[in-house]
């Protein structure tokens, strides 16, 4: 064992064993003849040595006088409990073992060649402080508590890891003073106690090599594994936050193999889910589920016995699987969780339900390689730790479904962080009311005289173009299925597949014509009624047509059941795009953020549409004027056309190159905006204010007073309002951006055919200027912009 050489100590350290001999010395005058005799052959024995009684510092000497010292140790270690008792003798506070029971012995030979057993949870850096603590309990009298449980981490022959807990005792052991001992008063003994890491000071007060530690140790140690996993898996499961870089599910399963004293076992979860009758993977670092077989779901039906679902869902205890391949073999094959686990190689195993109040939450697994290794009694060890295991799973659970409540107001509603503190004041109030025994009403949110700002890119055209798709789709779907049908009639002409065919070539007549509203599912209804059942006769009574329906239906989509090309492209065109423009929306309202705070929201339709309301009321300890209002006008300005922008450089790109139209309403009278509860979202507040959500809805789709011509145009910006002083501010902004670059001098001023409810609206159409690249300082109309990305 390691001594601590080199290393400054505040006592000289003096192997001796005049403590115990001087109980040698009292049981010579015992009346008990055996005891005298005994002590008289111990004190004899040793009479020759007197340096045993002196003490040494030589520790060369404890193997000259080994035999001697064997003798006088004798009854200390009595032979008939060697090989129970893990003891050892040891010199003071080095623990350089100079004798030991077998057990001990044994237990370092399993370990391994030069294993050395280290106390882990007693610092270096501390040593010399804990031993100045037992100078001031053993020689000043000061009655300090510095015992702490002291453990050797020991491995055994398997390789396991057990934990023995270390009991010291010092009954053969004296403290002397030198002469470089001082006197202590009550107020050095005072500063000692409030500077425990004050090194230089304890070395002041204690200077080093002051006292002598005359005698040797006695330890006993206690296997304490099974109470350590324990502890180790409690601490585990309880402990709330878990460092980032810890690997828990390695630490967690090394836990369980002490626990259990098998090296090689496994711990895996699956999780239930009551209303589907689900099992499910747990997702984490090195979660494994050993039952699902790296699935990701499974019903739990398919993978239950009637025994086991009997023993886990309806007495709630542990289900052992003590050999695999046995189970396996008798149930020929046919039982999942047994096939699951032989194809892994698992050949014992335990589950273990996860339970409250009945109700099963998921499922413990452990797993062994080795059969008989896991069985229905070291079953009975998870008593100890399921109480902390199914604390930790109603914690975990807890945690996610805050986590997924986070996620959902993060994603999905509209409590922008600039409003959020209105809602942390009404919750505040809402709590106190609570408390205070009131019935707590959550109020609405309102904010008054707000200013409205609203744009959107839209998609032009997009109804057109998904029925186009979805028509080519179909029509490509409905001449596949002719041309399959055409080949059974030239097999087999039966009249009956001529009538399919004739009813084919309607449908496909009446797509190719125009596609209504109800074709689409008229089409779908045929395919799944009438042929699909056909195909299915086909592909049983004929090889030659099994192949064509193949391919035919490895183009079928499984989500859609039909033909979903064109459609696809079409959708993740607009996916793609309106990623982007949001991407790009988010970033830059950032920065619109940090100039005055107010409220936004976006949301994606075949385009992306926002929403801007700023005032004082929200900006809370902001002043707000006016001016803020003109500065985020021309934000959202500019940032419509970096969007137009950014959209035509992606649109070459894209499977469906569509186009898209830009428009912004402006709206000069303030208004009040309330939280609509059961919608979880911002709306205007009354009848009034009303207006701007007509106008809003309804603008995209207007048109040139006196024209068949639509306001909104690609290659153009339009900018609608009402009043004539909103004319002039935008047309003063628009010309400050021409010069910057944004716009052309095409710049036009429309009035508007009324719409319901509406009249006297007018518009500025500015035409936007495109760079073709990043780099590129050339700018370019729509038209110019699409000729040179087509040359």
């Amino acid at each position: 064992m390691k001594q601590d050489k080199g290393m400054e100590s505040p006592v000289v350290q003096l192997v001796s064993f005049n403590k115990l001999l001087e109980h040698y010395d009292e049981q010579l005058k015992s009346p008990n003849t055996h005891l005298a005799e005994r002590a008289k052959y111990v004190l004899d024995a040793q009479a020759p040595y007197p340096i045993l009684r002196e003490g040494f510092s030589d520790l060369s000497l404890l193997e000259e006088h080994k035999d001697v010292i064997k003798i006088i140790l004798e009854d200390t270690f009595a032979p008939i409990l060697t090989n129970n008792e893990i003891k050892t003798a040891t010199t003071a506070f080095e623990d350089l073992v100079f004798n030991s029971s077998e057990r001990f012995q044994k237990l370092l030979k399993e370990a391994g060649e030069g294993f050395e057993p280290e106390i882990h949870n007693l610092p270096m850096e501390y040593t010399y402080i804990m031993k100045c603590s037992v100078i001031l309990k053993f020689h000043y009298g000061y009655n300090l508590d510095f015992k702490r449980p002291l453990f050797y981490d020991i491995p055994d022959a398997n390789g396991v890891m057990n934990r023995y807990r270390i009991m010291y005792n010092a009954d053969f052991m004296e403290i002397l003073p030198t002469e470089k001992a001082k006197e202590l008063t009550e107020d050095d003994v005072d500063e000692l106690l409030a500077s425990f890491d004050n090194l230089d000071l304890w070395k002041e007060k204690i200077p080093p090599n002051s006292f002598i530690a005359k005698g040797f140790i006695i330890s006993n140690m206690f296997d304490v594994t099974a109470e350590h996993s324990i502890s180790e898996i409690k601490s585990t499961l309880i402990g709330s936050k878990k460092k980032e870089n810890e690997p828990f599910m390695e630490s967690f399963q090394n836990t369980f193999r002490s626990l259990f004293r098998l090296k090689d076992i496994n711990v895996g979860f699956a999780g239930y889910d009551s209303n589907a009758n689900n099992f499910f993977k747990i997702y984490g670092k090195g979660m494994e589920s050993y039952v699902l077989n790296g699935k990701d779901l499974e019903s739990c039906d398919a993978m239950l016995c009637d025994n086991s679902h009997g023993k886990l869902f309806d007495e709630g205890k542990y289900f052992a699987i003590s050999n695999v391949e046995k189970y396996f073999e008798k149930s020929s094959g046919g039982v999942q969780p047994y096939k699951n686990l032989m194809e892994q190689g698992i050949r014992s195993a335990i589950l273990a339900p996860i339970s409250v109040n009945g109700n099963l939450l998921g499922v413990l697994e452990l797993v062994s390689k080795k059969p008989n290794e896991l069985n229905s009694v070291n079953a009975n060890k998870l008593d100890d730790v399921m109480p902390y295991i199914i604390s930790a799973v109603m914690r975990t659970i807890e945690e996610e479904e805050n986590l997924i409540d986070a996620v959902i107001q993060h994603e999905c509603t509209t409590v922008h962080p600039s409003v959020y503190w209105k809602f942390q004041e009404e919750a505040k109030r809402f709590m106190a009311d609570e408390l205070a025994g009131n019935q707590p009403v959550f109020r609405e949110i309102v904010f008054k005289d707000v200013y409205p700002l609203y744009g959107q890119i839209d998609i032009k055209d997009s109804s057109k173009e998904r029925n186009l798709s979805i028509q080519r789709d179909l029509m490509i779907q409905l001449s596949e299925i002719n041309e399959i049908l055409k080949e059974a009639v030239k097999k087999y002409g039966l009249p009956i597949y001529e009538e399919l065919i004739y009813r084919v070539d309607n449908y496909l007549e009446e797509v190719r014509e125009a596609l209504f509203t109800h074709t689409e599912q008229a089409v779908f209804d045929f395919v799944k009624e009438e042929i699909d059942p056909v195909f299915k006769h086909f592909k049983k009574e004929d090889k030659y047509l099994k192949a064509l329906i193949g391919e035919y239906e490895k183009k079928i989509d499984g989500t859609t059941e039909s033909y979903y090309d064109h459609r696809r492209n079409y959708d993740e065109s607009v996916m793609e795009a309106n990623m982007l423009l949001a991407s790009h929306l988010d970033k830059k309202q950032e920065e619109a953020q940090a100039m005055f705070p107010h409220y936004f929201e976006r949301y994606k339709t075949d385009g992306v549409e926002h929403n801007m309301y700023i005032g004082s009321s929200i900006a809370r300890d902001r002043v707000f004027d006016k001016l803020y209002l003109s500065n985020l006008r021309l934000w959202q300005l500019q940032v419509m056309c970096e969007m137009e922008n950014k959209y035509y450089a992606l649109k070459s790109k894209l499977p469906v190159k569509l186009d898209v139209a830009s428009l912004i309403l402006v709206y000069s009278t303030s208004l009040a905006i309330r939280f609509r509860m059961d919608e979880k979202r911002f709306d205007v507040d009354g009848t009034y204010n009303a207006r701007y959500e007509v106008i809003k809805k309804r603008i995209d789709k207007s048109y040139i007073k006196g024209t068949n011509e639509r306001l909104t145009q690609k290659g153009k910006l339009s900018i609608v309002y009402s009043q004539r002083k909103d004319e002039r501010e935008y047309m003063r902004y628009l010309g400050f951006l021409k010069a910057k670059g944004y716009f052309t001098n095409n710049i036009e001023i429309v009035e508007l055919e009324g719409l319901q409810g509406v009249t006297g609206l007018k518009a500025i159409r500015a035409e936007i200027l495109y760079k073709k690249d990043k780099k590129s300082e050339r700018t370019y109309t729509y038209d110019d912009l699409m000729e040179e990305l087509r040359a």
